[in-house]
């Protein structure tokens, strides 16, 4: 079928929104009209080469839900009609990190930035007769997209599609990243650095989680005011300027659990973030660098002698399969605040727009919502 897509030709580029043609299912695949679309800041990597893409063009987008509308051949479970999210990452369900319990680091994860298809390696988009390579195998910078079963998670029917895009990606990192990776726990103190559209979800599940003093930083005034909104208890504007507050608050013992959901990290992030952990607590590094960068600040005798660790987090540590439902029925109980990330809404067509406004901080979460005129 012939439909529309934000295409991305080459770095520093801006989104080209033209027409591109979609393929049928092939075996294990369904087709799904979108009905939303978030914007991540990891779709804006692909545009500064911090992401390394072994070719252009790519189409941007890996975080939607929608409605299926066609199923291929050997697929389970799944039917014409189910209301579906799209997960960035694929779980098979059969690799030795899903049978394990780590769905989020499934071994189909290596194709995430191939451009090749689960089923049969080869190409759903083209754009001017070109393979186009899809963001994280689903390229949701388009109304229809054509995905393996594996990146399909069904869920129930009465919750909105545009909120229910979010826990494809940004709601469900920003949460696990607190409750599975940090593993906070109730009565201690958390340092969330970056309070974009995945650190607001660290914020929300550290109060969730009954941590004591919720420490949001950011440099955006709007995100810290936001911060408040989702639990936050303190607010600053850099790591410098929290770092005495901090041990004002906690007696001197620091954070136990910090989270870094930075839209882009540098290795000078990482000390004044180990600064603020506890000793003996946890750091936890989720927003990405550039692939290229390899250095890193931090002092290496503080880290043995006051035994904290330095943890790495993709996806939250989520199962998306159990975490996805799960925290949509949270969301639809009132215990999860989906509706109050969506800052702004757009048309396809003004998808550069809706870039220039998240790096402006103007931000939570910005969504495409399509509409018959996208597609």
């Amino acid at each position: 079928m012939k439909t529309k897509g934000a295409i991305l030709w080459g770095i520093n580029e801006p989104w080209s929104v033209e027409e591109i043609e979609l393929g049928d299912p092939h075996e294990g695949e369904v087709q799904v009209e979108l009905a939303a679309s978030g914007l991540c800041h990891s779709d804006h990597h692909l545009v500064t080469g911090d992401t390394p893409l072994p070719f252009f063009p790519a189409i941007g987008g890996h975080e939607g839900a929608g409605v299926i509308t066609k199923v291929g051949p050997g697929v389970k479970d799944l039917k014409e009609g189910d209301h579906v999210v799209l997960a960035f990452i694929p779980a098979c369900g059969k690799c030795e990190p899903c049978s394990t319990g780590h769905q989020n680091l499934c071994d189909l994860g290596a194709n995430l930035l191939t451009g090749q298809s689960i089923s049969d390696g080869t190409a759903r988009i083209q754009a001017r007769g070109k393979d186009v390579l899809p963001m994280c195998l689903l390229g949701t910078f388009a109304p229809y997209v054509t995905v393996h079963q594996a990146s399909v998670v069904k869920i129930d029917e009465y919750i909105p599609l545009e909120v229910a895009a979010l826990v494809g990606c940004g709601v469900t990192t920003g949460w696990g990243s607190v409750t599975n990776v940090a593993e906070v726990r109730p009565g201690e103190n958390v340092v969330v650095v970056g309070v974009g559209g995945v650190g607001i979800n660290s914020v929300q599940a550290a109060a969730v989680s009954g941590a004591k003093h919720i420490i949001a930083i950011d440099p955006v005034e709007y995100h810290r005011e936001q911060a408040k909104r989702f639990g936050a208890t303190h607010t600053f504007a850099s790591m410098a300027e929290a770092i005495g507050p901090v041990m004002e608050l906690t007696w001197g013992k620091m954070a136990e659990k910090v989270v870094i959901t930075v839209g882009r990290i540098g290795g000078e992030d990482i000390d004044p973030a180990m600064t603020l952990t506890a000793k003996g607590g946890r750091c936890v590094v989720v927003g990405m660098g550039a692939m290229s960068d390899m250095d890193v600040k931090l002092n290496l005798f503080l880290l043995a002698m006051l035994q904290k660790s330095l943890q790495g987090a993709i996806f939250g540590g989520a199962n998306p399969r159990k975490e996805i439902p799960s925290l949509l029925s949270m969301y639809k109980a009132g215990k999860l605040n989906l509706d109050g990330l969506i800052t702004n809404t757009y048309r396809l067509e003004d998808i550069n727009q809706g870039y220039q406004d998240m790096l402006e901080g103007k931000n939570l979460r910005g969504i495409i919502k399509y509409t018959e005129a996208d597609r």
